[in-house]
């Protein structure tokens, strides 16, 4: 299955929270959510953690899951996406500011099983590239591994989540990012706390021993099922 991950930014003029509002509301239900390949997809809305950036990279991202690489680009090619979703997006999106990041998911810690009724679960997504030099191999088996396990020790984790950047990503040119990792606490307190710890420091450590630094990043969201798992 392909876990598709887009990064969004509000479009000039539109503030953090019409545009999250706007894409969980009314895009994701009106447009996207309607584009029959897409087996499960959510919307997640970046919430304060940490140090605040003045203008953050991005307000959101939209995961999506797809069986496989042929209902991918029926999804792109339907009725429902052309006249539909894409013409919708420059209404709340900076196009300019999107990334796109197609990914095969590795589930490390299975933790419960997503439900759509629990508004106090946060997510952080750690995004990061390898170092230059490095073998893309090397670093996936790496991450999957070694620094695997250290993250999936750290207290309080429910689930997590790594996603590779698939090797068509590669085809042409450098993934813009390698991988993002998906940690998913039972709430704000839970990820704060889970921060603190000399597990969750380790780690860190750990990461960025074998990453480019000024491509870390880490963003705390708040999940929006718009097609649960199990419906489609």
């Amino acid at each position: 299955m392909i876990h598709q991950l887009i990064f969004a930014h509000p479009k000039p003029g539109m503030s953090e929270q019409d545009f999250q509002d706007y894409w969980v509301n009314l895009h994701a239900v009106r447009y996207a959510g309607k584009i029959p390949q897409i087996r499960q997809y959510t919307v997640d809305t970046r919430v304060p953690f940490g140090p605040e950036p003045d203008d953050p990279l991005w307000s959101g991202i939209a995961e999506i899951w797809v069986d496989n690489d042929e209902d991918q680009l029926a999804s792109l090619q339907s009725k429902e996406y052309i006249e539909g979703a894409r013409p919708d997006e420059p209404n709340w999106a900076a196009f300019w500011r999107t990334l796109v990041l197609d990914t095969e998911p590795h589930v490390l810690l299975e933790g419960q099983e997503y439900t759509v009724d629990e508004p106090d679960t946060i997510k952080l997504v750690v995004l990061a590239k390898r170092r230059s030099g490095t073998d893309l191999s090397y670093f996936r088996k790496r991450s999957l591994e070694s620094f695997g396990q250290k993250t999936a020790a750290v207290p309080g984790l429910r689930r997590y989540l790594q996603c590779h950047a698939r090797d068509g990503m590669y085809a042409v040119s450098e993934a813009p990012l390698d991988v993002a990792h998906l940690l998913t606490f039972d709430g704000p307190e839970a990820l704060t706390d889970a921060a603190r710890t000399s597990e969750y420091t380790a780690a860190m450590q750990d990461l960025r021993t074998f990453t480019e630094h000024r491509y870390l990043h880490t963003m705390a969201v708040r999940e929006h099922w718009i097609i649960p798992p199990g419906t489609r």
